[in-house]
């Protein structure tokens, strides 16, 4: 399936490249996955994303395709991105998650709740220049604060936060280059890095898997995703997208007491994918667009093969 979708997406940019008329003055959405840079000074920048994920199967220890265990976990996020550009190569962000989860015999949140925060700073190291092909490369440098509930839930599935304080950053590239026919292509590259600098307080059930009685303290392990996109521009108005991305993490570490005052130590399975994401972008004018589309995880270990389909409006003001 996977393959049918790649080889469609490239005939259609194929058809597209030799037939499409020329363009002028591109208009982008963003693809799903990257990571945008900054914003243009006095821009503020609102990206609200919906998604459903749902798991199909999973990878086991050795990358060997397994069935999906069930009860599957189901969820539905919503996901809005707030960035305000303070001058021409600074801006700040904010991305904010909604999430709503279900399990047969699990239940179901306790209506939406809103999970951890992050919270980043944006600066443009180096401007670009497309005459001279230099990029624009931008550093991010943020912290996700713990506001998702992680402790003393009354649900499996209010578990949303880690309870812990993660730093992050990343390096992103930006570049775009003019193909025959005037047609844009813009590629971005990005690399993306987290650790938390501090454990959270684990008290009965917790997003940690923990049960009624436990006391002790749980640590996210570092992760971390490195990727590229594409957007080629059909014409002013429609583009193609395309991201494609690994994901990796180490596993949390839990320490602590049962309820029958058992001495417990943990340290969760570590674990990486590959996803593909393919979408398509309408944007009716420049400062306006939305991106439909779904990513595909389509290789790894220890982890959920899911599919993602998702949805997202990009609005400047």
């Amino acid at each position: 399936m996977l393959s049918v979708i790649v080889a469609c997406f490239f005939l259609i940019l194929a058809a597209e490249f030799f037939a499409s008329p020329a363009y002028a003055g591109q208009w982008y959405t963003g693809s799903l996955v990257s990571p945008s840079g900054t914003t243009r000074e006095g821009i503020f920048n609102v990206e609200p994303y919906s998604s459903y994920n749902q798991p199909l199967g999973r990878f086991g220890p050795h990358g060997r395709t397994l069935p999906a265990a069930h009860p599957v976990q189901r969820m539905f996020s919503n996901s809005t991105l707030w960035k305000y550009g303070v001058s021409q190569d600074f801006s700040i962000q904010v991305h904010t998650i909604v999430d709503y989860g279900w399990k047969h015999k699990d239940g179901h949140s306790h209506g939406p709740k809103t999970g951890d925060i992050p919270v980043d700073l944006l600066y443009r190291l180096v401007r670009p220049d497309p005459v001279h092909y230099i990029p624009a490369f931008n550093l991010i440098v943020g912290m996700i604060f713990p506001t998702g509930d992680y402790t003393r839930l009354g649900n499996a599935q209010d578990g949303v936060g880690s309870g812990a304080y993660v730093f992050r950053f990343a390096l992103t590239e930006q570049s775009t280059y003019t193909l025959p026919g005037n047609h844009e292509l813009r590629l971005r590259v990005w690399n993306w890095f987290r650790r938390a600098v501090t454990s959270a307080k684990l008290v009965d059930m917790t997003s940690y898997g923990t049960t009624e009685g436990f006391r002790g303290y749980g640590k996210p392990g570092m992760s971390g995703q490195t990727g590229f996109s594409l957007e080629y521009g059909l014409n002013q108005k429609w583009v193609l997208a395309m991201d494609l991305a690994r994901d990796w993490s180490n596993g949390s570490t839990l320490h602590g007491h049962d309820n029958n005052r058992a001495y417990v130590y943990k340290v969760g399975t570590s674990a990486t994918d590959w996803q593909i994401a393919p979408a398509v972008e309408y944007n009716w004018s420049p400062r306006w667009g939305v991106i439909i589309g779904s990513a595909f995880y389509f290789s790894g270990h220890n982890k959920n093969i899911q599919v993602s389909p998702q949805f997202a409006v990009n609005a400047m003001f």
